[in-house]
């Protein structure tokens, strides 16, 4: 059995029963949390909705011409005879980008779920970026057949497509490019907060981990608690109260000089914890509720606790924040006709709220929100469901995206074309770095510090998207 080291233990201590809600920037000293606030006129923010599973891209943008929808609906015939009146092309929602005339005679379509976002769309607030995904290098169909061409590692795999979307890597990667947007922020504004420049609702936070930037955990309460401490303070009796004082004061004290260094960052990890929890829920407390009315179900509630947090980013001292949230059950091998559409309106619900909740802060312009998923889906059914895919199609939400346009693009719902990799499985042909770039010129990022984020993009000689 390996020896356990100082570094394995404090690893171990972090995730453990102690449910330290944040551990924040171990190597951070203590700060004093100031009671003054921030001037925020320069505040930006981005939002990662994750879907977790593989979202069916064929399902987000649909073909609405009638021949190409002809193409569609022969390939997809079981799918759509299960799915009834819900896709029947007069019932999809059609498109009218402003850039039309760069996809010929073809047309496109949203589903009859995602209505809100097709409102947005259509206002100039949304933009929909086509075919993006992980790659090293332009791939097409021969030289993805060829294996001429650097491939992503692991393709089709859930745990290593999610990680490489967060972090550019497979599962086992350190820092997620939202975190290293982050650290930059952090770097270029010494009264920037660690602690609260990334926060997460979801249990992944690999997309906000940086080199200092460490994911600052949440739930739909709020801030999570140290559940010891809690207990106690929860307690009816004067003794449970007297044991919650007694371990506050401990936890919140100083460290001190110690030859006990595993000791040492226990307590510094409680005490950050401590503090951090406690300045979010102060801070929360004493804020105005916003008046936007979010959805029940589980992204709604998440993306409210964002929103909340966003409210309050004066008292947590903050200019720039990126934030995760994600949902799952969207890998539909199965049953896809049920379990998608009612999916697809919980991120349409929950995505308009959150922008109605922006917009009521005054904050349109300076909060942006993109989605993202381990991959898309085959065109190809299997009866009821389709199966994991590369390339899917995503959406960008702000007042600063350049809104009512198609980025990227829409491969033809057919087969051996020059971005099919085999059943309609897309080969992206915009890659992550494409996609991800300007929303970090965005964020503020310098061209330096977006091409040490992405090595890869200088690979793409087309460079990033312009959609922000």
């Amino acid at each position: 059995m390996r020896k356990l080291n100082r570094r394995d233990f404090i690893k171990a201590t972090s995730a453990s029963a102690l449910s330290i809600a944040s551990l924040g920037a171990v190597s951070q000293s203590l700060r004093s949390f100031s009671a003054h606030a921030q001037t925020n006129d320069d505040y930006k923010a981005l939002v990662c909705v994750f879907l977790f599973g593989g979202i069916d891209n064929h399902e987000v943008v649909l073909p609405y011409d009638q021949a190409s929808w002809q193409q569609y609906a022969s390939i997809r015939q079981s799918l759509l005879t299960a799915q009834g009146t819900q896709r029947a092309r007069e019932n999809l929602l059609p498109l009218n980008p402003i850039n039309q005339a760069s996809f010929g005679e073809r047309r496109f379509a949203l589903p009859p779920e995602l209505g809100r976002i097709k409102q947005l769309f259509d206002t100039g607030s949304a933009a929909i970026i086509g075919n993006v995904g992980p790659l090293i290098a332009p791939t097409n169909r021969q030289s993805f057949m060829e294996s001429s061409v650097l491939l992503p590692p692991r393709l089709f795999s859930h745990n290593d497509q999610q990680s490489v979307w967060q972090a550019s890597a497979p599962e086992g990667a350190q820092f997620g490019w939202g975190g290293l947007f982050a650290d930059a922020a952090i770097t270029r504004n010494p009264s920037q907060s660690v602690d609260f420049s990334t926060i997460s609702s979801s249990a992944d936070a690999l997309f906000l981990t940086g080199k200092r930037a460490q994911p600052y955990q949440i739930s739909t309460q709020g801030a999570a608690s140290n559940q010891l401490l809690q207990q106690f303070a929860n307690a009816q009796d004067n003794v449970g109260q007297g044991l919650y004082n007694s371990l506050r004061q401990h936890f919140a004290g100083e460290v001190g000089s110690s030859e006990h260094l595993i000791r040492q960052d226990v307590l510094r990890l409680m005490q950050n914890s401590l503090l951090t929890n406690e300045q979010y829920n102060r801070s929360k407390l004493n804020a105005d509720g916003l008046i936007t009315p979010f959805p029940t179900s589980p992204l709604g509630q998440q993306l409210r606790v964002i929103a909340e947090s966003i409210a309050i980013r004066d008292q947590l001292e903050v200019k720039r924040q990126v934030f995760f949230v994600g949902i799952g059950n969207f890998d539909t091998h199965s049953d896809q006709a049920t379990s998608l559409p009612s999916l697809l309106n919980q991120v349409d619900e929950s995505i308009d709220a959150f922008y109605r909740s922006i917009q009521e802060m005054g904050l349109g312009s300076q909060v942006t929100l993109f989605t993202a998923s381990d991959f898309g889906r085959t065109l190809t059914v299997n009866g009821d469901g389709t199966d994991h895919g590369w390339g899917g199609h995503h959406f960008v939400i702000g007042d600063a995206v350049i809104g009512q346009q198609i980025f990227g693009e829409i491969p033809p719902p057919t087969f051996e074309h020059e971005q099919d990799a085999g059943n309609g499985r897309l080969i992206p042909s915009t890659s992550i770095e494409q996609f991800a770039a300007p929303l970090g010129r965005w964020f503020g990022l310098s061209a330096d510090e977006i091409e040490k984020t992405f090595p890869n993009l200088q690979n793409f000689p087309t460079g990033m998207l312009n959609f922000i």
